[in-house]
């Protein structure tokens, strides 16, 4: 079992920056793919960005390639999105992954708010 929770979400304008950390607990962080995934009011869950077990790898959604950087520390349990350039577009609830695949989808956390404002 593992559990998830995510901080770092907020309201920031638009052009601006923020990252979310995902700190994780539970067995073996270190074996699973992260990811991040985003809903946004009245849309599906969306994928945003993964990496490997080892960080050597990493997966973005074309939306946000260029602009966003997914890492981890395997060390600290922790895996984090560094967001740049800002959208309004991208607000949404952000969600934390952990799975087997580049699309990780066996456990989750309970999201954090991302605001962008114009």
């Amino acid at each position: 079992q593992v559990q998830l929770v995510e901080s770092g979400g907020g309201l920031v304008q638009a052009g601006g920056s923020l990252r979310l950390s995902c700190a994780a607990s539970g067995r073996a962080f270190g074996a699973y793919a992260m990811g991040w995934f985003r809903q946004a009011p009245g849309k599906e869950r969306e994928f945003v960005a993964a990496i490997n077990w080892s960080g050597g790898t990493t997966s973005y959604a074309d939306s946000v390639k260029g602009r966003f950087t997914i890492s981890r520390d395997n060390a600290k349990n922790t895996v984090y999105l560094q967001m740049n350039s800002l959208k309004p577009e991208d607000t949404a609830v952000y969600y934390c992954a952990a799975g087997i695949s580049l699309r990780p989808n066996h456990y989750w956390g309970q999201g954090t708010q991302v605001t962008v404002s114009s």
